[in-house]
């Protein structure tokens, strides 16, 4: 199968698309940084220079291929549009990657005992209009499946491991290392109980071929394989990059790196999901169970720097 894959540069869309290549796929990868196009062509990717705003080649790579995985940016409600409007009538698949955190409860470190299931689309109405944009956009893609078009939104929770192209790596866990090499102190919002659903990258990319062979149209799924406290995860985070315990965040800080509103809702909040029909549907086999495990023995120095 030929795949066009959006974001073919960052942590998503380059592991997805170097595990299709495993697999015996052929991946034209989209990016916007022509510097990024050596590191894509040594894992066997076609790379192309362009953005999202531009209709025209995406329309035209999307028709080429026999699938499109969307990875580059998940609140991009026009480049979807366009996709929707190339595959229709086609059958062919379109992936289109969302993140849990529209589901995300709470903004101050506080535990929320609130878990979601895949049924949520169903009633879910956000209270934040960035997470009601992205939910919009994810029954967007899930309603191209009444136009022919073989669409599934995979959902990804909080994102770790070492991607397959040289980059950004976890917004979140990024997030706390930038901070801690800021001040000398890895930090968290309030005390840290808040709790976010994760998975491995490479988990991840498994469960994305899966989905392009096998999903049936409308699909929704969650991606995660178990779950971590921020104050856990900064504590681990602390003890790799040899600094003392973790310390409460301080909005008024003088060298806070994160925009406030970022440390509130994301860093300070929940995301508690179930990754159900991946599994039951797909038979998706996650092998790695454990953010804390990766975070004490991967190598952070050259991490967020």
């Amino acid at each position: 199968m030929h795949v066009f894959v959006t974001g073919a540069s960052g942590l998503i869309g380059g592991t997805v698309a170097a595990r299709l290549i495993e697999s015996g796929h052929t991946v034209t990868g989209l990016i916007r940084d022509e510097s990024k196009a050596a590191a894509l062509t040594r894992l066997g990717i076609e790379p192309v220079v362009g953005t999202l705003d531009d209709s025209e080649v995406l329309t035209q790579l999307a028709r080429r291929a026999d699938g499109v995985v969307n990875a580059a940016d998940s609140d991009h409600r026009g480049a979807v549009e366009t996709f929707i409007a190339a595959l229709a009538g086609s059958g062919k698949p379109l992936l289109h990657t969302s993140g849990s955190g529209f589901v995300a409860t709470g903004t101050t470190g506080e535990r929320s005992e609130e878990v979601f299931g895949e049924d949520v689309l169903g009633g879910w109405e956000p209270d934040h209009p960035i997470r009601a944009a992205r939910l919009a956009i994810d029954r967007l893609v899930l309603a191209a499946a009444e136009q022919d078009v073989r669409s599934a939104v995979l959902c990804n929770s909080l994102v770790y491991g070492q991607g397959r192209v040289p980059g950004r790596q976890s917004v979140l866990i990024d997030a706390l290392i930038r901070q801690a090499r800021s001040d000398g102190v890895v930090r968290h919002v309030g005390a840290g109980r808040n709790i976010w659903s994760n998975v491995h990258v490479d988990d991840m990319a498994d469960l994305y071929a899966l989905a392009l062979e096998k999903s049936p149209p409308g699909a929704f799924y969650f991606v995660e394989n178990g779950e971590e406290s921020f104050a856990a995860m900064a504590a681990a985070l602390a003890r790799a990059l040899g600094m003392t315990a973790p310390q409460p965040w301080d909005p008024d800080s003088p060298g806070n790196v994160w925009d406030p509103q970022f440390a509130l809702h994301a860093l300070g909040s929940n995301s508690r999901v179930r990754a159900t029909r991946a599994r039951d549907l797909l038979g998706w086999h996650p092998r790695h169970h454990s953010v804390i495990e990766w975070i004490t023995g991967a190598d952070l120095r050259g991490t967020a720097s």
